[in-house]
């Protein structure tokens, strides 16, 4: 990404991306920052919640484990761990319910083969090589002017683009077994609190929509300069 920051074009396509990945962020930030203050009325932390969760929807062979970090909560498909982070596991309020549930929606996936979740962790090892490979076999071939390799590095940057657009998904459906989870066990009982839950879990799914826009725009500056190339020849 590096060598195109100095070209305009690559800001007009980039830029509103960025800009809505900041706001996405902000949006999380300020309802973190507003539910993470709101008791939830039962008193229950996250730790706790999450071992009723793991227990009511028979994921008996999930691991709950803290870890450091702000925000870092996570569900590990491979070792079946639930991950929180300190601040997730030991608060009591509404934010920390809408972590712990998302993050218990995504363990159900795992425990009821959603495909998505299994079609997302296939793309990984690919994504992780091709993102890095793919903008330097294109920066490589647009140096020399040789259309075969911007093409196959737009091949193997459109990866991310591919894994962004397979997540999306993935994280809405976790979030709506989450609402579904937290009214059904009566973890959330007051409006209010439905309501908090829903600001923060909303937030959330708008950083995943930023990071498919960014990919899409990405993606299609590299396509508007392979094909620019192939016009002046």
């Amino acid at each position: 990404m590096f060598p195109f920051t100095f070209d305009p074009m690559y800001w007009l396509f980039i830029g509103p991306a960025l800009l809505f990945m900041l706001y996405a962020q902000w949006r999380v930030s300020t309802a973190y920052n507003k539910w993470g203050r709101v008791r939830n009325t039962r008193g229950i932390p996250g730790v706790l919640a999450a071992e009723q969760l793991v227990r009511q929807n028979g994921l008996f062979g999930v691991n709950i484990r803290g870890i450091r970090g702000h925000l870092t909560d996570n569900y590990d498909p491979r070792n079946k761990t639930l991950n929180l982070s300190e601040a997730t596991a030991q608060q009591d309020s509404v934010a920390s319910l809408a972590i712990v549930a998302h993050e218990v929606g995504h363990a159900v996936q795992d425990h009821t083969n959603f495909a998505l979740l299994r079609l997302r962790g296939g793309l990984v090892p690919a994504v992780n090589f091709g993102s890095q490979l793919g903008p330097l076999l294109f920066f490589v071939g647009l140096l020399l002017q040789f259309d075969f390799l911007m093409w196959l590095g737009i091949i193997f940057f459109s990866g991310a683009f591919i894994f962004a657009l397979v997540t999306l998904p993935v994280e809405l459906d976790a979030s709506r077994r989450a609402m579904n989870m937290l009214t059904s066990s009566g973890l959330i009982v007051d409006p209010q609190e439905k309501r908090g839950a829903r600001a923060v879990l909303t937030a959330a799914a708008l950083t995943y929509v930023a990071a498919l826009l960014t990919a899409l725009f990405q993606l299609l500056y590299y396509i508007m300069l392979a094909a620019g190339g192939r016009r002046r020849d």
